[in-house]
């Protein structure tokens, strides 16, 4: 019986010291909103996004070829927001992905390639440091009305940032990537 006493007090000092070291939520406050193609118009909402932004607007994507994504990054850019791409380079074979390319670029939008042609999976934007977006949606018309995608839309100070780090740590990577050229 006082083994079993005993065993009891230890596990409730360790719950309680667990408690003490991570305080409660640390980590749980983040909204998430999901987004389904076709029904919800996954694009629509992240377009709506890239209006809020108002210092940076970080997009990694394999595909973008919606004139509406093209022309929400144009207007971010115009309103003096850092606005990046990082995309695939097989990508840019295909006259759609290279029309959009060639309008962000005269922009002035920055836009790196990846070395390693196919493997550019990541769907992620990240904004002003509060919100950031996964899934599988490529940024494209049909993902916006046809396919079935997810958008996830995550608020949260500290995964935006996470996030914000992943990207930039690829933009600065010149063995895995480099600027596109249009030529």
């Amino acid at each position: 019986m006082s083994a079993v006493l005993a065993h009891s007090i230890v596990r409730s000092l360790c719950l309680v010291v667990l408690m003490l070291a991570v305080p409660v939520g640390a980590g749980w406050s983040a909204t998430v909103e999901v987004y389904y193609g076709p029904d919800d118009a996954p694009l629509d909402r992240l377009t709506t996004l890239y209006g809020h932004a108002t210092r940076y607007l970080y997009v990694a994507v394999y595909v973008l070829t919606s004139p509406r994504a093209v022309e929400a990054m144009v207007a971010a850019k115009k309103r003096g927001v850092d606005v990046r791409l990082i995309t695939d380079r097989q990508r840019t074979e295909d006259i759609k992905q290279r029309t959009a390319l060639h309008t962000l670029h005269l922009a002035g939008i920055p836009i790196l390639v990846n070395e390693h042609d196919g493997l550019m999976h990541l769907k992620q934007v990240v904004i002003d440091d509060e919100v950031n977006t996964t899934g599988s949606m490529n940024h494209t018309t049909s993902g916006n009305h046809y396919n079935d995608e997810r958008l996830d839309v995550i608020t949260d100070h500290a995964i935006t940032l996470k996030a914000r780090e992943k990207f930039l740590a690829m933009w600065n990577d010149h063995t895995r990537y480099r600027m596109w050229n249009e030529h």
